[in-house]
């Protein structure tokens, strides 16, 4: 009789327990297992027994090893850890949940990367294919786990992917029909430690890609663009700063397709709600993806000209005494927060610092220097800021120890003209479980303002 064998799901967030319900739901035997106690919803641990497996949370993984075919590692988890290192010890093969979710699903993928942008632009691309008939679902570091968003969708339907760098240092044969890199720059240094290993994660999303398929780079971001040298797929540049022989891009304050000879313009900059030249690059990227998906001209004008944006970036919140208040939470690197600051003509109040990422700090510090009245820093990146801070020779900068009190001193020092925007430059894990919890709480906290 053959030993029952079991998939292991390590990691129980959002993608370990979406994948391996999925699976468990098919009739796999899934082990999910994660190195701390966490409480999961009941209705998944029944599901996990049904099919004979089971939630493993205060048990060793050296159990269950032995009996396991194949290990599926969560994005928060760093592919080398001592489950990993033993499992591939033992020939087990080990991959992340994305590339289960492209081995579950066999139809039309868009994969999204970049280290800013990737939420806009998939939101973007996702409502400018919905105007197809076919269905579509977004997913990936965006929503629910993309193993569960596949299910039920046909392969003439479309499954849009906000893929991290995390996300993508797991796959071995994920082939995506359209990937798009829309950027890289320093970030999660602290997982990756050198740009070439966070490089050759996002180059990941073409790796597999075949003649027919389609990889549209950024043509300004330098990394991205020499990324074209490694692509076996069509290559298609965007790009905001060049007139483009062959490719998508900006002339004259309009987005300009020009393929294979022919030259169409979808809309003006000025016709959008969203602001910023990073949301110049982000529609410029979601056009690209949506024509070679086949949308229509007519659809992208309509998608790009009502679209309000992604709640946590740039987000209004309100104002107060003549002072906008701007949640850009979802500003996790130095890079981010630069293009928040570039979007104001200057007289910024910043609220910044949270976990620290280890990233070069020199170029954001140089512009805050232009742009900031004021710089209030608080979390465990504040001191090395404020060190950075003091070397660009800024002004006026307050340490706090409470987002409460950042928050508070935000309002007593911001008078018109000046805009008060928390872009911390930093991921939000030693305040906060997550960026969106982070911006909800500055937004609560700006409502409660005297107005």
């Amino acid at each position: 009789m053959t030993e029952e064998r079991y998939i292991l799901v390590y990691g129980a967030g959002i993608s370990g327990c979406g994948v391996a319900k999925t699976l468990a739901a098919r009739g796999e035997k899934v082990v999910l297992f994660n190195d701390t106690v966490k409480t999961i919803e009941e209705g998944l641990v029944q599901i996990l027994e049904k099919a004979g497996g089971t939630y493993s949370c205060q048990t060793s993984f050296e159990e269950w090893l032995p009996r396991t075919k194949l290990v599926i590692v969560s994005p928060g988890i760093t592919f080398e850890n001592p489950l990993t290192e033993a499992a591939r010890a033992r020939g087990i093969e080990v991959i992340g949940e994305v590339e289960e979710a492209s081995r579950l699903y066999s139809g039309h993928w868009i994969g999204i990367t970049g280290t800013n942008g990737k939420t806009t632009t998939t939101t973007l691309v996702g409502e400018m294919l919905r105007s197809l008939p076919c269905q579509v679902r977004v997913g990936g570091n965006i929503g629910a786990a993309l193993s569960s968003e596949a299910q039920g969708l046909s392969n003439q339907d479309w499954l849009v992917a906000e893929l991290s760098s995390f996300q993508l240092e797991g796959v071995t044969s994920f082939r995506p029909d359209i990937a798009l890199i829309l950027n890289i720059t320093p970030d999660h240094m602290e997982r990756h430690h050198t740009m070439e290993k966070y490089t050759a994660a996002k180059a990941n999303i073409f790796a597999h890609q075949k003649a027919e398929d389609i990889l549209i780079l950024n043509y300004d971001n330098k990394l991205t663009k020499s990324l074209a040298s490694q692509a076996h797929s069509q290559i298609c540049f965007i790009s905001r700063k060049e007139i483009l022989s062959q490719g998508i891009f900006l002339e004259n304050g309009k987005f300009v397709i020009k393929w294979n000879g022919i030259r169409q313009e979808v809309c003006s900059v000025s016709d959008m709600q969203i602001f910023g030249t990073h949301n110049e690059e982000n529609a410029l990227g979601a056009i690209a993806c949506a024509f070679f998906a086949g949308v229509d001209i007519k659809v992208m004008q309509q998608v790009l000209r009502s679209f309000q944006g992604v709640e946590h970036r740039l987000e209004y919140v309100t104002t107060i005494h003549g002072v906008p208040y701007y949640n850009d939470s979802k500003a996790t690197n130095p890079d981010s927060t630069i293009k928040a600051l570039e979007s104001f003509p200057g007289h910024v109040v910043l609220l910044a610092g949270g976990h620290d990422k280890l990233t070069d700090l020199t170029e954001m510090m140089e512009l805050i220097r232009i742009k900031t009245d004021a710089l209030i820093l608080l979390g465990a990146a504040q001191q090395r800021f404020y060190q950075a801070a003091l070397k660009a020779q800024i002004q006026n900068i307050y340490l706090v120890t409470t987002f409460q009190e950042a928050v508070e001193k935000a309002y007593e020092l911001a008078h018109e003209p000046q805009v008060v925007v928390l872009s911390p430059a930093c991921s939000s894990y030693d305040m906060f479980d997550n960026f969106p919890q982070r911006g909800r709480v500055f937004k609560e906290l700006v409502r409660k303002l005297p107005q």
